[in-house]
């Protein structure tokens, strides 16, 4: 790809993919500010609260899965709409708007199921961890916070739904400055519920997961409400459950459960992989909470990237232009790789700052940890490179309605690939967390390996079948 072409097309990736970025930037402060706020009440609540939060995003992962294909239907279907209000009838715009309407309804009502299906095997897990090899006191204060999680889990879905929507409709600039106010709000009241200020009780752990709570549902009500303030989305935003299409929440379904399946997959690749650290102590369950944290929020460049690329994909495809979504794979993984040298750099240089806000780097308090999350700075490093790529890869496929291959490829690189590389390194070869997460770094390299390769694979039969030759 030629240097002009590259930076013209990142750019028109950019346009879409930098408020996205921004607002999972923003999104993952939610739960930075609840780690370090669990981190000042010591490494036992650190380790617990972080356990519960490791199930809540395993959880929270998989049903945003369900409605991650919306974004691509509305793309798809916008596009047509745009289509046809040039070249068409204005029934086939009417047509259109309807399909998208349909789109939401269905999207909502798939939402509201997964979030208390949720919710409820939240709290089982909960009850099953004494039997995973964790100690009973952190185990005790994680059920407390699992507890205080597992009704947010709902709204958090809808908001979710919605997100897609005004995503698809490629309007998505209220997200960011919700998601902004979230954090601030969010911050307010943990401080507020953990110390029990203002004559509130003081509910320690449990406040973070409280606060949590309160603040996806306000999140979700104000993106709502902007929503039908905008004279483009007003009219096609429809959460009428009632009235939703059971033809098209099946096939919402249908496209959502591998990609369900393939968040996962992957969230509970990180979540085995965190027992795995927590069965070495509350101090290595504390460091892996930290760097995993980081790991988190660093990979929220990939997922605005691969939400980006997928719904260009989807809008080149609709379009009938083959070629131009063969590039955005090119684009996509030029743009990641130039963030994570930055980042490599920030931990390579100053790693004292970076752990500071989870740990007292200066003191003896948290040696242990400090120690440990030191050594795994270097391995995430790379790792986050294969992370990104290998999500911007699943992204990608979703952008072909090609769903099902992300989740067998990643069944390969994560499980048998990446957990058996953790087991050895970590207890076979004795090198205990930092083992575990060099397993992680090979199971991600193997899966993103494999999900780019077919990508281009799937494209390039595209131009075949349209004896189209690619230039990409």
């Amino acid at each position: 790809m030629q240097l002009t072409t590259l930076l013209r097309d990142s750019r028109a990736l950019a346009t879409l993919a930098v408020p996205l970025i921004l607002t999972q930037l923003a999104q993952v402060a939610l739960t930075t500010t609840d780690t370090v706020m669990m981190g000042m009440l010591g490494t036992a609540d650190l380790a617990a609260g972080g356990l519960a939060i490791v199930l809540f995003n395993q959880l929270r992962t998989m049903g945003v899965g369900l409605v991650t294909s919306v974004g691509n239907q509305i793309a798809a279907a916008s596009a047509r709409a745009e289509s046809a209000q040039n070249t068409g009838p204005d029934t086939a715009r009417s047509e259109s708007d309807d399909e998208v309407r349909e789109i939401v309804r269905a999207s909502f009502a798939v939402a509201t199921l997964a979030g208390i299906a949720g919710a409820v095997l939240m709290l089982l897990i909960g009850q099953a961890l004494t039997l995973l090899g964790q100690e009973a006191d952190v185990v005790d204060r994680a059920q407390t916070m699992l507890l205080a999680l597992a009704p947010g889990l709902v709204p958090c879905l809808w908001f979710q739904a919605i997100r897609q929507f005004t995503v698809g409709m490629r309007r998505p600039q209220a997200l960011l400055q919700i998601t902004i106010a979230s954090v601030a709000v969010n911050a307010g009241i943990n401080w507020v519920l953990i110390h029990g200020t203002w004559g509130l009780p003081k509910l320690g752990l449990p406040g973070v997961g409280v606060a949590t709570t309160l603040v996806y549902l306000l999140s979700f009500l104000a993106l709502y409400l902007s929503a039908k303030k905008d004279a483009v989305l007003a009219p096609l935003l429809s959460l009428n459950i009632a009235k939703a299409d059971r033809a098209t929440a099946r096939r919402l379904v249908r496209l959502g459960i591998p990609i369900a399946a393939t968040y996962g997959s992957e969230a509970g690749f990180f979540s085995v992989t965190a027992l795995m650290a927590g069965s070495f102590g509350s101090a290595a369950l504390a460091a892996h909470t930290a760097v995993n944290q980081l790991v988190y929020i660093v990979f929220q460049v990939a997922v605005g990237l691969s939400h980006a690329a997928s719904i260009n994909v989807s809008r080149e495809l609709a379009l009938g232009r083959t070629e131009a979504a063969l590039r955005i794979k090119n684009t996509a993984l030029a743009c990641a790789g130039a963030v994570m040298v930055v980042v490599g750099v920030v931990y390579i240089t100053l790693p004292d700052l970076v752990l500071s806000p989870f740990f007292d780097t200066t003191g003896g308090r948290d040696a242990d940890a400090v120690s440990i999350a030191t050594h795994l700075l270097l391995v995430i490093m790379v790792l986050q490179f294969f992370d990104c790529a290998q999500n911007i890869g699943v992204g990608l496929l979703r952008g072909l309605d090609d769903t099902k291959s992300g989740f067998r490829i990643t069944l390969v690189g994560y499980w048998a690939i990446g957990l058996p590389a953790a087991w050895l390194l970590g207890y076979a070869a004795g090198l205990h967390t930092l083992g575990i997460w060099l397993g992680l770094l090979t199971g991600l390299a193997a899966t993103a390996i494999l999900l780019l390769r077919r990508y281009s694979a799937s494209l390039r039969a595209k131009f075949t079948a349209q004896q189209v030759v690619p230039t990409a």
